[in-house]
């Protein structure tokens, strides 16, 4: 099965979000796919194809990578794009680096892959439906109206959304194409509790 590690806002963090969306893209932004609000989640780790055989071993690393950090106060906070193709919301908190890079030394230590290193905490919110790189209007994600990722990342920089505390890590599966209208579809398979914090 295919496995990733990840962290899912609570739900008013997540509204919150979507109300934002909702108005700077208003009837605009056709030519992206957006993901679903239920689907968002900020990814610390890819694991790839993982042989069940080795499941109950990355369950027990990932409880170990937890229990070694503390929990921490993070917001979802400016926007930005990857290849001029994807429009994510960045994440602010002291806690990412080091979790992230602990998840992602799962699949070296384990699998024997090359560790899984993330650029930036973030979540993804919509992608450019066409495929080409380096092109303008609708392949680039840009709908008749000439709005396109790009004018949305500028519209969300200085979004800051309500703060939460990251308190677990989920180790999900993927299924892509399973979810709905062809989407990807998740699964949590395991939650592991980051520590808390003293007081």
């Amino acid at each position: 099965m295919r496995l990733f590690a990840s962290v899912t806002p609570p739900d008013d963090v997540l509204e919150h979000l979507e109300t934002a969306l909702a108005s700077v893209r208003g009837g605009q932004g056709s030519g992206l796919r957006w993901t679903l609000p239920e689907a968002r989640h900020i990814t610390l780790a890819f694991h790839g194809e993982v042989p069940e055989g080795y499941l109950d071993d990355v369950v027990s690393a990932l409880d170990d990578v937890a229990a070694a950090h503390r929990s921490f106060e993070a917001a979802l906070r400016g926007a930005g794009l990857f290849d001029g193709r994807t429009l994510w919301v960045g994440c602010s908190g002291d806690g990412w680096g080091q979790l992230m890079s602990a998840a992602g030394r799962v699949g070296t230590d384990l699998l024997g892959r090359a560790e899984d290193r993330r650029s930036r905490p973030h979540l993804t919110v919509a992608r450019a439906a066409g495929r080409g790189r380096g092109t303008r209007g609708p392949a680039r994600g840009q709908g008749p109206d000439g709005v396109g990722p790009a004018a949305l990342a500028h519209a969300l920089v200085l979004y800051t959304g309500p703060t939460w505390t990251v308190d677990e890590v989920a180790l999900m599966s993927s299924r892509p194409g399973a979810g709905p209208g062809g989407s990807p579809r998740y699964d949590v398979v395991h939650r592991s509790a980051l520590a808390a914090v003293a007081g």
